[in-house]
């Protein structure tokens, strides 16, 4: 066996780390399919931060590989078996707010800060970088360990899908894109939009809302929302919004013209698998309307949101609360709530639920309870919910690896996220939020500390040498 101090070797590359950190988080990878082009299906950002992560393992001696741009891997080892580590580099939308560049990859008070950098660059660069001091050691390997980076993540997982269409399955691995210790339950995911067909005629009982704009991704608790409504008493609907805002402690803007009403509210952000740490701005400006929308199709859409979804993130108003042991309660993300008042009206949810339970049943509740107002559900997604067995050897090593590296319990915990670990045969996830840590994921200032990085590559290092050994 090996005796190799993997702090120390960190430590001896931690110059390279950070700086090749802050150049992938300098890179806009968000989804732009507009610009999609040949190799580049998410965009050219996209693609752009794939090559410079495939540029350098080819140029650390890895085996390298892109599939079509809408996946890649590296590869160090030999062996029949498979070892996978799965990362993504494509990121969600920055968001409003932000006190610093967020794609400036800016380092202040021992934190790097951007969009990515703990969702999911800052882990992947950590594990990257696990690999590399194992190939530059030149320690012998019994099997192949492939780092896989998807290109789609947050949105539809049609990188890994196109990649384990044409590449082989591991026999386990982990995916460094959540919490530290070991993630061995991740619930199962449901992405449904409701629709309903909106009303052009005139409301003569109150007001007529003639738009409601809220959210950017379904996986995002929306920060901010816009309405606008036509009203006979547009002074006495702005004076009592500016008493809301101040009652609920929030912030917002609004005007006037011509009759017209336009309302901005902005809420707080935060990851849709965990809604309770976020304000989401579209159900708090829809309980502003409710008092004034009450008739039409928008009174229905203003309902559903203001009754069904407000201050509720567990689906007990929408008649779909489930709970187990394993994994905890169901949750719910109103991410995306569009009307406009002669076209359709459009909620969109991203559902958590437990892993003992089956997302078909939740769906078909889901269904019967929003149908008598009109809505029509449809699915976009069903991921199925991850789980792995504590006695298993991959969450023994991963147990073992994280007690000697921190002297801290490697306790097994469940999560409502959706990592890449439930698309392998036997994943779990792995890192790289340190406990006590919060979770900036999807939130403006998101960072990740630069000694958690560090410590989080040297953990990388001896879990794959470890498994792969």
């Amino acid at each position: 066996m090996q005796n190799v101090n993997w702090k120390d070797e960190v430590n001896k590359r931690q110059e390279d780390l950070l700086h090749d950190t802050k150049k992938m988080l300098q890179i806009k990878s968000i989804l732009d399919e507009e610009n999609a082009v040949e190799g580049a299906p998410f965009g050219t950002k996209v693609k752009e931060a794939l090559d410079f992560l495939l540029d350098l393992g080819s140029s650390s001696g890895m085996k390298v590989k892109n599939l079509d741009g809408y996946a890649g891997h590296l590869e160090i080892g030999e062996g029949d078996d498979l070892i996978g580590v799965l990362c993504h580099i494509d990121v969600v939308p920055e968001g409003d707010g932000w006190s610093v560049d967020p794609f400036g990859g800016e380092v202040k008070e021992g934190k790097i800060f951007a969009r990515g950098a703990i969702d999911d660059k800052g882990p992947t660069m950590a594990a990257f970088y696990g690999m590399k001091i194992i190939q530059e050691l030149k320690l012998p390997l019994s099997k192949r360990v492939r780092l896989i980076i998807g290109a789609d993540e947050e949105s539809d997982w049609r990188c890994v899908d196109h990649y384990f269409k044409h590449e082989e399955m591991p026999s386990m691995g982990f995916a460094p894109d959540a919490d530290f210790p070991i993630i061995n339950a991740e619930k199962g995911i449901i992405d449904v939009m409701l629709s309903l067909q909106a009303e052009a005629a005139e409301v003569s009982d109150g007001s007529l809302l003639l738009s409601f704009s809220s959210g950017r991704r379904l996986n995002m608790v929306p920060d901010a929302a816009d309405a606008s409504i036509q009203t006979e008493d547009a002074e006495s609907v702005l004076q009592a919004f500016s008493a809301f805002l101040k009652e609920e402690n929030l912030q917002g803007n609004g005007s006037s013209e011509g009759g017209t009403v336009k309302l901005r509210l902005e809420g707080v952000s935060a990851h849709g698998s965990t809604p309770e740490q976020g304000v989401n701005a579209g159900t708090k400006l829809a309980r502003f309307l409710s008092k004034y929308v009450v008739s039409g199709s928008g009174a229905v859409f203003i309902q559903l949101v203001s009754e069904g979804l407000s201050e509720d993130h567990y689906g007990m108003k929408l008649g779909i609360d489930e709970e187990d042991e394993a994994s905890g309660k169901l949750t719910v993300n109103p991410g995306m709530m569009e009307y406009n008042h002669d076209k359709e009206a459009k909620v969109g949810l991203n559902i958590r639920f437990p892993v003992t339970h089956k997302g078909e049943k939740t769906i078909e509740k889901l269904k019967n309870n929003v149908k008598e107002d009109g809505w029509n559900v449809f699915v976009k997604e069903n991921k199925a919910p991850n789980y792995v067995e504590e006695s298993h050897v991959l969450v023994q090593t991963l147990k073992k690896v994280y007690e000697e590296q921190t002297g801290k319990e490697g306790e097994l915990i469940a999560i409502g996220g959706g990592t890449y670990a439930r698309s392998l045969k036997a994943g779990v996830a792995f890192g790289a939020l340190f406990p006590g840590r919060k979770d900036v994921a999807h939130q403006k200032d998101e960072h990740m500390f630069v000694d958690d990085l560090f410590q989080a590559a040297a953990i990388y290092a001896q879990a794959i040498y470890e498994l792969a050994k």
